[in-house]
């Protein structure tokens, strides 16, 4: 048993679930968050704070969504690790209610926090 983030991540990117992971397992993409399943302890402590509801164990993810337990798989291999929460997306308000947001969906990865620039010696 793993956890899997579904549809309703999509265009939010809540990432209270991130805050609270004891291994780190998440990863960010553009426009969503995935499970590493081979990372995820399956303490279950995402589940509750995501707003969205979009964290399911995987075998209760409703049938519509059964793609995103390979779409978890695949692009956590390949996303950024996500440590700490940020704000979520500008558009999480108005994508927050929506169904079906697949079509919304980027493979691109997420950008890593702002750093700060080191110091150049001129």
């Amino acid at each position: 048993m793993t956890f899997v983030v579904c549809d309703p991540c999509i265009k939010c990117k809540y990432t209270e679930c991130v805050s609270v992971c004891p291994v780190n397992c998440f990863h960010e993409g553009e426009n969503m968050l995935v499970i590493d399943p081979d990372e995820c302890i399956d303490c279950g402590v995402c589940v509750e704070e995501c707003p969205v509801r979009a964290i399911y164990c995987d075998e209760e993810v409703p049938a519509k969504w059964r793609e995103y337990i390979e779409l978890n798989r695949k692009y956590a291999k390949e996303w950024p690790v996500i440590r700490d929460s940020r704000d979520p997306l500008p558009t999480a308000d108005a994508f927050s209610e929506m169904e079906d947001k697949r079509a919304h969906f980027s493979p691109e990865p997420g950008s890593p926090p702002d750093t700060p620039e080191e110091d150049q010696e001129g």
